[in-house]
């Protein structure tokens, strides 16, 4: 069982992503859409994982991960920049700290918690 939910939340990460990549792609779509899936994304790799791991545990780690990558948009050293630059580096790492931020990578991870597929199973 553990495997194929291993398999299930790369199946859900995946689409998170693609959804987020055409999310960026499609006119119209508000950039905070984007911010929030990746909160998902950063939440259900923490569940493929993390699998025993407490689902509330798990929704704060992912918001913790989260946040900490937004406040480290304030670094601004050369060699950050640099990586920030790249097509990985600016997925990752983003380019810019927003308060606003915080709060759709809450709705993100609160989406996730509220849409896990150990939803009825919970710890």
């Amino acid at each position: 069982m553990q495997k194929n939910s291993r398999f299930f939340y790369f199946i859900l990460i995946t689409t998170t992503i693609i959804v987020g990549i055409l999310s960026r792609k499609i006119e119209g779509v508000p950039t905070f859409f984007g911010d929030s899936l990746y909160a998902v994304m950063v939440y259900f790799v923490l569940r493929m994982f993390f699998l025993n791991l407490n689902l509330k545990k798990t929704a704060i780690l992912a918001l913790s991960f989260c946040f900490c990558i937004e406040f480290l948009q304030l670094y601004r050293a050369d060699w950050m920049l640099e990586i920030r630059r790249t097509a990985l580096g600016h997925c990752v790492l983003g380019q810019g700290f927003l308060w606003s931020d915080l709060g759709f990578y809450t709705i993100g991870v609160l989406i996730a918690f509220g849409i896990d597929p150990t939803w009825g199973k919970r710890n």
